[in-house]
Order: structure tokens, then sequence, then C-alpha cells
């Protein structure tokens, strides 16, 4: 179905397609996949039977990929480059081209979310690129969240996201790493989470032997932190700041 812009995938809840009143967990796919890439999460994650899951597919077709899908566009040779295990400039500090208006089809997507289905609680998350856009969306918004959870992730935009992070101070992360990451190094996933929890939130750091990926630990982590945080209330919305 297309909730906003953006064509969304439900499953779970009380007739496993959905349905129900229960929490809503929306996950974000990394660059080059799409929301296939994620969907088996939902019978994986070991959380209550009424939890929903929203799949979200990125809106950008990328060519030369099967189906593969962005949220923005990449510089392919530095990707590659990181493949081979080349190292890659330092991409904190900037904003990516195309993120403001991915930021703005999420939102508009989570808005029309909220409107259709109605949950009780809602948290947020991705892989990679997707963990990125999480990130943003929740540090630059004002919607309640449950929680958060930034699976293989960075920074970026270090300076905005440095002023607008205590706004959400309270908000329960969950934030995974693998040591042999090629893509997007381990050192600087710790410098995202020293950012976040400097800034007040309550950060769940997981890192593990493996590379860019989602292994078994960080399922068993996701499942204890989305049943935890959707009985828990959700954290109120971020104080208005004089950042933009």
């Amino acid at each position: 179905m297309h909730l906003g812009a953006l064509q969304v995938y439900l499953t779970g809840g009380a007739d496993r397609e959905g349905g129900g009143d229960g929490p809503l967990v929306v996950l974000l796919h990394g660059y080059g996949a799409n929301a296939d890439d994620l969907l088996p999460l939902w019978r994986l994650l070991d959380v209550p039977r009424e939890t929903r899951f929203a799949f979200v597919e990125a809106p950008l077709l990328l060519a030369g990929y099967v189906g593969g899908r962005a949220w923005w566009h990449l510089d392919i040779a530095r990707l590659e480059a990181a493949m081979r295990g080349e190292p890659g400039p330092d991409r904190s500090t900037g904003v990516p081209e195309g993120l403001a208006e991915a930021r703005a089809q999420l939102n508009g997507c989570l808005d029309a979310m909220e409107e259709a289905l109605r949950p009780r609680s809602l948290v947020l998350g991705g892989f990679s690129q997707g963990a990125m856009l999480s990130c943003d969306v929740a540090l630059r918004g004002r919607r309640p969240l449950a929680g958060l959870m930034l699976l293989s992730g960075t920074l970026l935009a270090a300076p905005e996201w440095r002023a607008l992070a205590p706004a959400r101070r309270g908000l329960r992360v969950l934030q995974s790493h693998g040591l042999q990451d090629a893509l997007l190094p381990h050192s600087a996933a710790e410098r995202l989470r020293d950012l976040l929890r400097e800034a007040g939130l309550e950060v769940e750091w997981l890192s593990f032997r493996g590379g860019h990926e989602i292994p078994d630990p960080v399922l068993e982590a996701m499942g204890r932190f989305i049943t935890t945080a959707t009985a828990l209330p959700s954290a109120p919305p971020p104080t208005p700041t004089s950042s933009h």
C-alpha cells in the first residue's frame, strides 16, 4: 500500500497482516536493497504478537541493481573503493544531497501511517542508509517515539545533529555495528553513539564481530528493545530549538 508518497508493506499484528491496534515498528532498508531485504525480520524477532511492522521502500530506483533502491544517491566510485577496503573521506560533517528530500517523504509517510493505523506507540529504525535517515528524522522532528533503532549506520551532519540531539533527551536508542564493517567504519558509529549519549539519549550499544550485517545477537537485542520500548510510555516530543 502507498502511505504518502512511499510504498509500505504491513505485517504482524492480530491478523499477521498489520491489523489490530498494537504498537508499530517502522523499518527502513539500506542502499541498493528494497523493502524485501528486511521484511523477513518480523518473523525472526521475539516480540508480542500484537506488534505491527511497516517496511518502507525508498523512492529512488537504482540502475544496475535488480530491484535495488536508495533514499539518496551515493558516490559509486567511493562505495566500490570502500568495499575494496580502501579508506574513504570523513563523511561525518557533511549533509548528503537528497537527504532533505528523503526526510520530507518519510515524514509524509509517517504522518499518513499514524493517521491510517493509529498506533499507540511508534519505534523507528533502519539499516545502513535507512539508519542514517531514521536518525535524521528523529533528531530534526517532533514526532513522539517509543524508540529508535540504528543498525550499522553512521554519523552525518555532525554539527547539526549535535545541536538538535539534546531536544531528544531520554529517547531510547538501540545502536549496533560490526567491528569488521568495511562500508561504514566502526569508529564513526562510536562517534555517533557518543554524540547521542552526551546529549542525554539512552543508547544501548551493541558492537559485534562481523561486517555490514544484522547477526543473531542484534536480532535478539532488537526483540528485547522493541518489547521493552513499546511497553513503556513514548518519549514526549522534543522541545523546540533555535537550530535549523
